[in-house]
């Protein structure tokens, strides 16, 4: 195959990992422009595994683009989330893979350095070896072993239990927008698990709670407050985000919130309110995601 048959056989791959790494898709994009390039540029001779080869050069761009945006989400105007995209039913099908661009997940990775992160992606979800991972992130097998187990530590010790999206926690997701609207707070309340958490992020550009809101009946009176005060024209289109149950909500024609619904255990337990139009640009898009 050409240069490009095969960075294209990879594309879905290194854009999980770009993804994962960055938490953007749109960075994630870059990433695999200037991956491509320098794919383009390789000897082919010299290349005994393509897949391990890309995985490395999209994991050093990634990397380059992450130190970057760790100095900018310093001065991020309240919370920050990472920018949802739309995932088909094959990604749910593979509990590691769905779990791994889960919102929660994704969130405890920002807790983690850009080395840690990345070492943690290409090892625990990926499968590569140590030594690819060491050829990947410029150290030594040794580092990447102690780095893996410090990260690995780290996730273990801070992930959330994760439910696969299913047609029961979609139904779910549906009934709790019902109650929302109509400004039901026990119908509220009794969706969702007594330690649930909303995260809003706005990004500065458009209303959003600033800090998370913890405990059902303080998100229950939250989310009746939005549905209460938001634009009359409101239209609902459900949706799988992240690979989980998702509602985007339009006004008119604008899309202004890509809501996305976590489930543990028959209740909401977490609720991600993605508001920042800079993200939501792209959310149209189906991303093809592999392991």
């Amino acid at each position: 195959m050409s240069p490009a048959e095969v960075f294209t056989e990879y594309r879905p791959l290194l854009f999980t990992i770009a993804y994962e790494i960055l938490g953007s898709a749109a960075d994630a994009e870059d990433a695999l422009q200037d991956s491509y390039l320098r794919w383009s540029e390789a000897d082919p001779a010299c290349i005994d595994n393509p897949r391990a080869y890309l995985a490395q050069v999209v994991t050093r761009q990634a990397l380059n683009q992450l130190r970057s945006a760790g100095r900018r989400r310093e001065d991020y105007v309240g919370s920050w989330l990472p920018e949802p995209i739309r995932t088909g039913p094959d990604a749910s099908e593979d509990a590691l893979l769905a779990e791994s661009v889960s919102m929660a997940m994704l969130l405890v990775l920002e807790t983690l350095s850009p080395d840690e992160r990345a070492v943690f992606v290409l090892r625990e979800v990926f499968g590569f070896s140590h030594r690819e991972v060491a050829e990947a992130v410029g150290k030594s097998e040794a580092a990447v072993r102690q780095t893996s187990h410090r990260a690995r530590s780290h996730v273990l010790s801070r992930r959330r239990r994760f439910e696969p999206s299913s047609a029961a926690a979609q139904e779910l997701a549906g009934q709790f927008l019902s109650a929302a609207v109509t400004g039901d707070i026990q119908a509220l309340m009794d969706l969702m698990a007594p330690d649930v958490v909303e995260i809003s992020d706005g990004g500065g550009k458009v209303n959003a709670a600033r800090r998370p809101v913890v405990g059902r009946e303080r998100v229950a009176r939250f989310m009746a407050g939005l549905a209460r005060t938001g634009p009359a024209d409101l239209r609902f289109e459900v949706g799988l985000f992240n690979s989980l149950p998702s509602v985007l909500i339009y006004s008119g024609e604008h899309l202004d919130t890509v809501a996305m619904f976590e489930v543990t255990d028959a209740l909401v337990s977490g609720i991600y309110l993605v508001r920042n139009p800079d993200k939501l640009t792209g959310v149209a898009q189906s991303r093809p995601l592999t392991r």
